[in-house]
């Protein structure tokens, strides 16, 4: 049971996203580029500092408010949702938490209101997952550190003015605050992708890049603490944006079995159509209720890895299957971009790979059930 105030939060996204977000979705799918101005708009509703306490300027909410604005904006257009998400949580929440006073006073005024932009650098070429392997180095150099790597798959790369940056000092895993015009750090063209086209993505690249010391983002060696302190909301926000892009394909696929008929009868008459909107319900309904569940038990100070490597792990690919089946009912309609269904089948294969793939979640969940 949602709150009255959780309850205010989706009345006012949802009007947002619709009025806002939708007309918009097509045009820069297909251009392949981020609506920095819309992100901006999002933060005039103090919607980026959703998980940020109202003393420091945000919104002071939760996780489930986290996971409302991610699903909301996911129905309607989950490219945005996505460089959303890398700036409000993979920036934003997490430079907040691991941060200190002087931090925030510098960096948060901008990055709340979406005049700057935030990205995350973790994965690099060599490494994905293995995120104890990176290559990313950084040394101590006076009041300086340098900054040698390159990091690779990151969302709001071509736009970020200031970007969180782990890197590998003394072989212990950091954290930076790296800003664009840092001498020594540039961004590569635009990555084309499969899908979530209405974000971007780039490699951050690092080549003695020199970062003042006031920039260590908490301690030296701290980064792995900052990095699992983040990634349990991470997975929640890309999990609400399973479910939003799955509402919207069930959604899809219902009006059009109600509007086409074939041989003589509504086309949900027939009983494999029926297999997939029921088999859609109902992973809409698991997706909903796993999703909602975790994100109760989790914040800044409450853990629930369990939870969230199994909400990602399940929501993922149900949202997949729901597109997919989408595709389906609607036949040619379905491969052809005028129901929009087949954007959402490229944008959820997304969601099984970043921010933890299956095959993670899977080894994650296992070895915490089975720990002696």
């Amino acid at each position: 049971m949602l709150s009255e105030e959780h309850e205010l939060i989706r009345q006012t996204v949802r009007q947002f996203a619709q009025t806002r977000v939708e007309p918009q979705a097509m045009a820069h799918d297909e251009s392949g580029s981020f609506n920095v101005s819309l992100l901006r708009e999002l933060g005039a509703l103090g919607l980026i500092g959703i998980t940020i306490p109202e003393a420091d300027g945000g919104a002071g909410l939760d996780a489930v408010a986290s996971c409302i604005v991610h699903d909301e904006l996911s129905y309607c257009d989950p490219g945005f949702a996505l460089g959303y998400l890398a700036h409000a949580l993979l920036f934003v929440n997490n430079f907040y938490w691991a941060g200190n006073a002087a931090q925030r006073n510098r960096y948060l005024p901008k990055v709340l209101t979406g005049e700057h932009v935030g990205a995350m650098g973790m994965s690099e070429p060599a490494v994905g997952t293995d995120v104890l392997g990176m290559q990313t180095t950084a040394r101590r150099a006076g009041d300086h550190y340098v900054l040698n790597g390159r990091k690779t798959f990151i969302t709001n790369g071509p736009e970020c003015d200031v970007a969180l940056v782990y890197a590998k000092l003394e072989d212990r895993i950091t954290t930076f605050v790296v800003e664009r015009g840092f001498a020594g750090f540039t961004t590569s063209p635009k990555i084309p992708k499969l899908g979530m086209r209405a974000s971007t993505m780039s490699e951050l690249i690092f080549e003695d890049c020199r970062v003042p010391a006031e920039n260590l983002l908490g301690s030296e060696g701290g980064g792995i603490t900052n990095m699992m302190r983040n990634l349990e909301i991470e997975r929640l926000g890309l999990s609400a944006m399973s479910l939003g892009l799955a509402r919207r394909c069930l959604d899809i696929m219902v009006k059009y079995a109600q509007d086409r008929h074939t041989f003589g009868k509504p086309l949900h008459e027939h009983g494999q159509i029926q297999r997939y909107i029921g088999d859609s319900f109902a992973k809409v309904e698991a997706m909903r209720a796993l999703i909602y569940n975790v994100a109760a038990s989790v914040g800044p100070t409450k853990r629930n890895r369990l939870g969230t490597d199994a909400a990602k792990l399940f929501s993922s690919t149900a949202a997949k299957e729901v597109a997919d089946a989408a595709i389906q009912v609607l036949g040619g309609y379905g491969y052809c971009t005028e129901y929009r269904v087949e954007q959402f089948w490229r944008d959820a294969k997304l969601i099984e790979i970043g921010g933890g793939t299956l095959e993670a979640h899977q080894k994650n969940i296992t070895r915490d059930l089975t720990r002696p």
